[in-house]
């Protein structure tokens, strides 16, 4: 059965004991980042694929908003964006903004599902008044990266 110990931070190790055993120590640290645990590597990477980090990020929750928010209207159940912030209680142009993401580039969509979006592109920077076509899209998440 598996044995998981917190201990300081040293080097990695891999003990045999004589009934043929292994134990290996793997150096980690668990660091917050935005309210979730990092697992960070001794070589101070974040460990990808953490299963209690698998907390939705805000712009994940933005993104399935607005997926929701236009099926609603597609579907006919409002009929009208000014409809459906009055059911949410939220204002007119926080639903325009949301629904704006789901006119996003296929790779920008992905980098948000993988979180793998730099931390300084932010909200405000894909869902006000995003360019019609997607390579537009993308050079404006260039420039927002480049300082």
């Amino acid at each position: 059965m598996s044995d998981i110990r917190i201990s300081k931070i040293g080097k990695p190790d891999i003990l045999q004991t004589s009934d043929g055993r292994l134990t290996l120590s793997v150096p980690i640290q668990i660091k917050r980042r935005s309210g979730r645990k990092l697992v960070t590597l001794p070589n101070g990477k974040i460990a990808k694929d953490q299963p209690w980090g698998a907390s939705t990020t805000p712009l994940q929750l933005a993104l399935a908003r607005g997926h929701r928010w236009l099926a609603m209207l597609e579907a006919g159940e409002v009929k009208s964006l000014k409809e459906i912030a009055a059911r949410e209680g939220v204002d007119n142009s926080y639903v325009s903004r949301m629904v704006n993401l789901t006119m996003l580039a296929p790779d920008i969509v992905a980098a948000i599902l993988d979180d793998t979006l730099p931390d300084n592109i932010l909200l405000f920077d894909l869902a006000v008044d995003p360019p019609a076509l997607w390579e537009e899209q993308r050079e404006r998440v260039k420039r927002v990266l480049t300082p």
